[in-house]
């Protein structure tokens, strides 16, 4: 599928890279006409060439290297809401598996697998989109994935591809075929896994004296940016009755402005879904142009946002946007 896929990406962006000198060499000659001058072929036709030569170059990059260079970042999380015992408390969060990334190449999950554990995290936290278009794609790599362990376990939410939509389904309306497949994915990732999967939900993690709560919703999706997507999440439902320190896993990163940020006191929520475009150069990234908060760290007043871009691709490949792995510590700020 990913030759498939890559063959395609390649293909359609030579051609529109190789297709726009022509065209303003055209609107120009054109012009020229009109207005009794020349223009020259040849500095488009050679920009052409070039522009296709770099796509090619990159697509080739972003596939067999950029894909496969995962970065461990840190981030120091520090509010004096923390309660005193999970002060240094650590959180691994992972997101946008999108598993068939791997199916060329599986022993790369492995080696993923291996740094989170190498890590020793207090918890795992996995904000949603295990797979691209069903639950056979994550089949082959059961065993890895029930590798993964946490002193308090793995905690996970649902993504908009886990909802099936961009297969049997593109409606927001309840189905009973996407519904079942849902279902089967959901039983796979609490069951087979032993991941607990909060379905507008929360977890409290208590340590000493102390305590603390995961909530977790399904996916949201705030209309006003990124593309339209599913909104089956519930975040009122998931903490109710929920009060001390609050972490909320919402995949998608736009739920933060949309309700989040206005509504709650919530004050670290964790997401992923943007990808960072699998594009980023010079620290900018296409994702920008649909989405507020793309990569990283956000803070309004008292409510921070971290958005992960994730480890699997939705395309083959990645270009400057490396697959990520976050560890997040917290911090009581005194």
């Amino acid at each position: 599928m990913y030759c498939t896929m890559l063959t395609l990406t390649a293909v359609v962006l030579v051609l529109i890279l190789a297709a726009l000198p022509h065209i303003i060499w055209l609107l120009l000659y054109v012009i020229g006409k009109i207005c009794g001058f020349k223009v020259p072929y040849a500095p488009f036709g050679w920009s052409a060439i070039g522009l296709s030569v770099l796509c090619v170059i990159l697509l080739t990059y972003g596939t067999y290297i950029g894909r496969w260079k995962y970065a461990v970042t840190r981030f120091e999380y520090s509010n004096p809401d923390v309660p005193e015992a999970f002060d240094g408390y650590r959180i691994v969060q992972i997101s946008d598996l999108h598993l068939s990334t791997f199916d060329d190449n599986k022993q790369k999950l492995t080696e993923l697998i291996d740094t989170i554990n190498a890590i020793e995290p207090d918890l795992i936290c996995f904000t949603g989109d295990m797979v691209t278009i069903g639950k056979i794609e994550a089949e082959p790599y059961t065993n890895d994935l029930q590798r993964l362990t946490a002193k308090n376990g793995v905690i996970s939410v649902l993504g908009n591809h886990d909802f099936m939509i961009y297969t049997l389904s593109r409606s927001e309306k309840p189905n009973a075929d996407t519904d079942a497949e849902v279902e089967k994915l959901s039983v796979y990732e609490r069951d087979t896994l032993g991941w607990n999967l909060l379905r507008n939900a929360h977890q409290i993690i208590h340590r000493g004296n102390d305590s603390i709560t995961i909530i977790g919703v399904d996916n949201i999706n705030s209309s006003n940016q990124g593309f339209k997507t599913i909104s089956r999440g519930d975040l009122p439902k998931a903490m109710a009755d929920t009060d001390g320190f609050r972490i909320l896993l919402s995949h998608d990163p736009s739920h933060w402005r949309a309700e989040v940020v206005p509504n709650t006191d919530i004050p670290l929520t964790l997401s992923g879904h943007t990808h960072a475009a699998q594009v980023r150069i010079l620290g900018w990234t296409p994702s920008s142009w649909m989405f507020s908060e793309t990569d990283g760290a956000y803070t309004d007043g008292n409510q921070t946002l971290y958005v992960n871009i994730g480890l699997g691709c939705t395309v083959p490949f990645r270009i400057g946007a490396n697959p990520e792995i976050t560890v997040i510590t917290l911090n009581k700020a005194h």
